[in-house]
């Protein structure tokens, strides 16, 4: 169980996040066409998982435009976008915002990430959410970086996570 930090308040997740070494647990998640989809769905390439609250908070907002920003022209590399927003939410924000390269994934019909990856939010205003976390993997679904950002209201670290890659960004 890790804890985390929102408006002051500690807070506890379910479990923890992979371990880096791991093999990732597969994901059952909806994605912006209504289509249920896992890991197997990127089989081959690596993968950058940004996991956060709502699409629709301003920290959560600027990460999934800055991994489009940092990754996106990247044909290796899947860029996924993880939460407990709506598909809808997901396609409207993409399109909104002009992203062409992230992939906007919902749990709203798959029980289970939240407990297996370590970051459903367990009290607290935002029991049922996701905490703010980044997994990293490579082709073959192992894990290579995972960060759990202990303030909710913080970016993630973008330069770890793509170093862990060997992709090097400017931010």
């Amino acid at each position: 169980m890790a804890k985390i930090q929102f408006e002051h308040a500690s807070y506890r997740t379910h479990g923890e996040l992979p371990a880096v070494g791991s093999r990732a647990p597969d994901v059952s998640l909806v994605n912006t066409d209504l289509q249920n989809v896992s890991l197997a769905n990127w089989m081959g390439m690596r993968k950058i998982m940004n996991i956060f609250v709502s699409i629709d908070t301003s920290v959560c907002a600027e990460s999934v435009i800055k991994f489009e920003r940092y990754g996106g022209e990247r044909d290796d590399l899947a860029l996924l976008m993880v939460s407990y927003d709506l598909p809808f939410a997901h396609k409207r924000f993409q399109k909104e915002h002009e992203l062409q390269h992230v992939v906007g994934l919902s749990a709203i019909r798959h029980a289970g990430f939240g407990e297996n990856y370590g970051v459903q939010i367990l009290d607290g205003p935002l029991a049922g959410m996701f905490s703010r976390a980044v997994v990293v993997l490579d082709e073959n679904n192992t894990v290579v970086h995972s960060e759990l950002i202990e303030d909710i209201t913080s970016e993630p670290d973008y330069r770890a996570a793509f170093r862990a890659l060997g992709i090097d960004i400017d931010e």
